[in-house]
């Protein structure tokens, strides 16, 4: 499976004006959207425009992943068509309600690639987890399908199947006054399903990327969006926005002294191995196997 993006780019489908600058942006993959950026009655535009600029996204050198419509839609198998071929990495598909979805959504892509003289299993799936029966059959959706690079959160539909309510007043800021519980998405009206979907993955050994942050001129609200994500186990975020782009690609590397401190772990742990002691200690921490874990598959995953 390819690597995990940090960023993800959503670009309406039917904005063909918007995809040169899509293109042309710092993100790590980029998403043209058939889904929920697309009006109703737009949808047979967006397929059309985004399968006839496929070439002009894959000029970008970044993975291209369409977002397909839902399988409840009636859609999907006329967009999955539209895409198909060696100009995309995988696609994303909306609201994946259970294992049986995935499987099913596996099977039609199969097909498709074979249609399409492509090597079975060549196309990589991103499921979205974005309702309450997703997030509670999180780890069997994830585990659905060897295809399954990564599974996707989308907070706005979960919030809406959940009955979370949302202010729709002032979206400026996460920390704007008299913004109820349910406005933050950094806290604990989001949390299990986050947590939820992050044990699912990461038993099922998949990526998870995190949901937009709707607020798209607010950066100190991405930022400690993206801070909190990555701190729990997320591997990237969507961007809405080009300009959010440099905040979650810089929030999802790490720094400088992170890997400093990875790589005197590491040496630590060795020297400690050669004298034939388990468990060790730096700068008066200890040091044991998860923190080597930790700090080698940090500096494997940079390297």
């Amino acid at each position: 499976m390819p690597p995990v993006p940090r960023s993800l780019l959503f670009v309406p489908g039917n904005r063909p004006d918007m995809f040169k600058k899509a293109a042309d942006a710092p993100a790590d993959a980029l998403m043209p959207d058939m889904e929920d950026a697309v009006p109703w009655g737009e949808k047979p535009v967006a397929r059309r425009e985004i399968a006839a600029n496929l070439e002009q996204f894959a000029s970008s050198g970044v993975p291209v992943i369409p977002r397909l419509n839902s399988l409840d839609t009636g859609l999907f198998d006329e967009d999955l068509e539209a895409v198909m071929g060696t100009l995309i990495a995988g696609v994303s598909v909306g609201k994946v309600r259970s294992a049986g979805d995935v499987r099913r959504i596996a099977s039609a892509i199969t097909a498709s690639e074979r249609r399409n003289g492509l090597q079975p299993g060549s196309i990589a799936l991103y499921p979205w987890i974005e309702t309450a029966r997703a997030v509670v059959a999180a780890y069997d959706v994830c585990n659905a399908s060897p295809r399954i690079a990564a599974v996707c959160f989308g907070a706005e539909d979960y919030s809406n199947d959940a009955g979370i309510p949302r202010d729709l007043g002032d979206w400026r800021s996460s920390t704007s006054s008299g913004h109820r519980a349910g406005d933050d998405s950094t806290g604990p009206a989001l949390a299990h399903a986050r947590g939820a979907i992050i044990a699912g993955a990461v038993a099922a050994g998949v990526g998870a990327i995190d949901t937009p942050y709707i607020a798209f001129r607010d950066q100190e609200g991405l930022a400690r969006e993206v801070e909190m994500a990555r701190s729990i186990g997320f591997d990237g975020k969507f961007a809405i926005h080009p300009a959010q782009l440099d905040v979650i690609n810089n929030g999802f590397t790490p720094g400088e002294e992170e890997l400093a401190n990875a790589e005197r772990i590491v040496d630590a742990a060795a020297a400690a191995e050669e004298q034939g002691i388990g468990a060790t200690s730096l700068d008066g921490k200890m040091i044991d196997r998860p923190t080597i874990v930790r700090a080698r598959a940090l500096l494997a995953r940079t390297g």
